[in-house]
C-alpha cells in the first residue's frame, strides 16, 4: 500500500508543527504545502522547518491551493488557517469538491452545528456528495473540555452538574490566537474589543457545551452564555509571536455557562495566558462531575495546547480516512490514540 498522502494548508505554528510530526511517522508523506506568508512562499518545506530533506521528495511552499493540489493524489488535507466555520467554509468546500478528506483546526468546526447549523448541513451534504469526510478537532475544543468529559460520564448512572476547567499557557500558539485573545494590547483596548465584539477570546465554549449536552441527552435552554476578562501582566513577557509589556494584557479569563430547563448544568472555566509561570500560575486540566458517582479528574500540569492540537489532528488522520462520508465530530469517530507504528496499518482496506 502506498503512503498516505497529506497536504497542509496554513504553515504557521500549528501547520508547521504537524509537518514535523508527520515527517517522523511511518506510512505517511507530505505532498504539498499552501501558505500565504511571503517569508515562506517558494521556499522548501524542509528549509523552513530546519530539517534535513534526505532522500525525500522536495516540497515547495506555494500560496495557490489549486497549484498545491494540482492533479496529484491526496488522501487528507490538514486545514490550519481559521477559527470560525464561516471563514473556513470556502476553503473546506474547495477541498471537499476535490474529493479530499479534511482535518480542520478551526475551533468552531469541532461541533459546528452549535453556532452554524445551516453551514453544517451544507458541509455534510458536500462531503457526502464527494465521498469524503471532514472533521474539526484539536486539544480544546476536541478533547480536554468536551470529549474527555463525555467519556468520564460513561461511568455515571446519572449526572447532575459538570464543570470543566483548563488553566493553560498560550505561549506555543501563533499570531492568530494572540489576536483572538487580546494578548499584548492595553486593558482599555481589551475592554473595547469585548464591548464591540471584535475580540473573540477563547473560541469553543458553545462547541464544547453543545458536544457534551448532545452526547448525554441534555437539551440546552438557550445559547451558551460566556464572559471574558483580561489577565493583566505585572512583568514583561515574550514568546515567539508576541511581547507583553507590564500593565498590558497577557491573556484572557473566559467563563461559560450552559443551562438545561433553566438550571445551570455545564460550567466552563478557562483562564489562559502567555508565560503563566512568570507570575506563579500553575497550569492544569480539571473535570468535576456531580452525579452517581461523583467524578473528579485532575491533570497537572496541563496537557500542552500546542503539542496536543498537533497530535490530535495527525492522530485522527486514519480514522477520518476510514469514516463514512460526511461531516463528523469527535463523538462519531474511534477514540483518539497515539500512532507509534505504520499509519497505513490502521487504514481499512475494504
Amino acid at each position: 500500500m502506498e503512503n498516505i498522502k497529506v497536504i497542509i494548508w496554513g504553515f504557521g505554528a500549528m501547520g508547521s508543527g504537524m509537518a514535523n510530526m508527520l515527517l517522523n511517522k511511518k506510512g505517511v508523506e507530505i505532498v504539498g504545502i499552501c501558505d500565504r506568508n511571503k517569508a515562506r512562499v517558494n521556499r522548501s518545506m524542509y528549509d523552513v522547518l530546519g530539517v534535513e530533506r534526505g532522500d525525500r521528495p522536495e516540497v515547495i511552499i506555494n500560496n495557490d491551493i489549486e497549484k498545491v493540489i494540482g492533479d496529484k493524489h491526496v488522501d487528507v488535507a490538514i486545514l490550519a488557517t481559521d477559527s470560525f466555520t464561516a471563514k473556513a467554509f470556502d476553503k473546506i468546500k474547495l477541498i471537499l469538491e476535490k474529493k479530499i478528506n479534511i482535518v480542520s483546526t478551526a475551533e468552531e468546526m469541532a461541533y459546528p452545528k452549535a453556532q452554524e447549523p445551516e453551514l453544517t448541513k451544507k458541509l455534510d451534504e458536500i462531503a457526502k456528495a464527494n465521498g469524503v469526510t471532514v472533521l474539526g478537532t484539536g486539544i480544546n475544543p476536541g478533547l480536554i473540555m468536551d470529549l474527555l468529559v463525555v467519556a468520564l460520564t460513561g461511568a455515571c448512572i446519572d449526572v447532575d452538574h459538570i464543570k470543566a476547567e483548563r488553566v493553560n499557557s498560550l505561549s506555543p500558539f501563533g499570531h492568530a490566537v494572540m489576536v483572538e485573545q487580546g494578548v499584548g494590547i492595553t486593558v482599555d483596548e481589551f475592554n473595547k474589543g469585548v464591548k464591540d465584539g471584535t475580540l473573540a477570546g477563547h473560541v469553543g465554549f458553545s462547541e464544547s457545551v453543545g458536544m457534551i449536552t448532545d452526547a448525554i441527552g441534555w437539551k440546552l435552554s438557550d445559547k451558551v452564555k460566556q464572559t471574558m476578562a483580561p489577565i493583566v501582566s505585572n512583568v514583561y513577557r515574550k514568546t515567539k509571536y508576541v511581547e507583553v509589556q507590564p500593565g498590558n494584557v497577557a491573556g484572557c479569563n473566559m467563563l461559560g455557562y450552559g443551562y438545561v430547563d433553566g438550571d445551570l448544568k455545564v460550567e466552563m472555566v478557562h483562564p489562559q495566558q502567555v508565560e503563566p509561570q512568570l507570575e506563579g500560575t500553575d497550569t492544569g486540566d480539571y473535570i468535576t462531575i456531580k452525579g452517581t458517582p461523583d467524578i473528579n479528574m485532575s491533570i497537572k500540569p496541563e496537557v500542552p495546547g500546542g503539542i496536543g492540537t498537533i497530535a490530535m489532528c495527525v492522530n485522527m488522520i486514519p480514522h477520518v480516512i476510514n469514516s463514512k462520508a460526511g461531516l463528523k465530530t469527535m463523538l462519531d469517530l474511534p477514540v483518539p490514540r497515539a500512532i507509534m507504528g505504520d499509519m497505513r496499518d490502521l487504514i481499512d482496506r475494504d
